[in-house]
């Protein structure tokens, strides 16, 4: 009897733990969650897929689904158009789209650099010096309107060249589409970025003109910090669905805080096959090409909002004109608590 009563007393105790830790955990007010994304495959992402791949969001109760698109301009047609809840994709957009007065916000922090980087190619373009060669040139970009498409214009303008009047912009996506563009001679130069920038250039295929995948990089290019990919949503699904934004921000905290002491090869053992683009090697050094540009814990930079401002100023008129409340494209509430709970 008294072995019965301890047994009994153990079993209670622990059921007691249990319900207090789920009553701990508060309710989703929507577990399955769609987040866009455009080039999933691409480090830019990698938070992300490694909370998707080593379960996090299951972890937080989530059921989400991880639609690809060509860029980052087509995951944000997904949010705008209703098939996404949240989209993986630049901190710009919310800027950009504060311009139509449609209100998004920035709630996780996945880059602290963009790792974009700007090339020509070598085959079409051997002789290049300067930006001003690209005048009537064609230039590949993940999509138009995309990161990539930005970086683009925001060089080209300070070249005093037009994206909308000098050079051609064609999207050719961020995977194997991309490297066929340029080895094939489809375009003249190609802002891309990793692991297609790396394959591109152990391969010879390119030549740098503008980096940004380490934090000096960065820093020289746009003078200050500049981020780079985020989870963001609108202001109206952020509002009703705390508990899931708070769960969000945990697993990719969390995949952040896993990316800073995950070796190469656990990276590589972590993503799909298809991501390597069937050179694990060259894979991996890309990776550790790219590295330092995670973000270490989803918070957003002081001066990363006026600095992506200032980028998009230099070239788009309707950020110039428009009064943009910076304080409305961003929050560190969810990733403080997210912190907290990942230390």
């Amino acid at each position: 009897m008294r072995r019965f009563s301890l047994l009994s007393f153990v079993f209670l105790a622990v059921f007691s733990l249990n319900c207090g830790a789920q009553s701990a955990q508060p309710k989703l007010e929507k577990e399955k969650v769609t987040i866009a994304v455009g080039g999933k495959n691409l480090f830019y992402y990698l938070p992300l897929t490694i909370a998707e791949q080593r379960g996090f969001f299951k972890d937080e109760g989530l059921s989400v689904e991880v639609p690809d698109f060509a860029g980052g301009s087509k995951a944000l047609q997904a949010l705008i158009g209703g098939s996404a809840d949240v989209v993986s994709g630049a901190y710009e957009h919310t800027i950009n789209m504060q311009t139509k007065n449609l209100h998004i916000r920035e709630f996780v922090v996945q880059g602290r650099a963009p790792q974009i980087v700007f090339a020509v190619s070598t085959k079409t373009m051997p002789g290049y010096k300067e930006l001003a060669d690209l005048k009537g040139k064609k230039i590949g970009v993940t999509a138009p309107g995309s990161s990539t498409s930005m970086m683009a214009a925001y060089l080209l303008a300070k070249a005093n060249l037009s994206i909308k009047d000098d050079v051609s912009i064609i999207g050719v996506g961020a995977s194997t589409t991309a490297v066929t563009a340029i080895q094939s001679g489809q375009i003249d130069a190609l802002v891309n970025l990793d692991p297609v920038t790396t394959l591109l250039q152990k391969s010879g295929s390119i030549k740098i003109v503008s980096d940004t995948r380490t934090i000096k990089d960065t820093q020289e290019v746009y003078g200050g910090p500049m981020p780079a990919a985020v989870l963001y949503s609108t202001e109206e699904f952020i509002k009703a669905n705390p508990n899931t934004t708070q769960a969000l921000a945990n697993a990719m905290v969390r995949a952040l805080k896993w990316l800073q002491t995950a070796t190469p090869d656990e990276v590589a053992d972590t993503v799909p096959k298809e991501f390597l683009l069937g050179d694990r090697a060259l894979y991996i050094d890309a990776w550790k090409n790219v590295r330092e540009a995670m973000s270490p814990d989803g918070l957003m930079a002081a001066d990363g909002p006026a600095v992506a401002l200032k980028m998009l100023q230099t070239f788009n008129e309707d950020v110039s004109k428009k009064q943009i409340n910076l304080e409305q494209t961003y929050t560190n509430e969810f990733v403080i608590k997210a912190n907290e709970k990942y230390r």
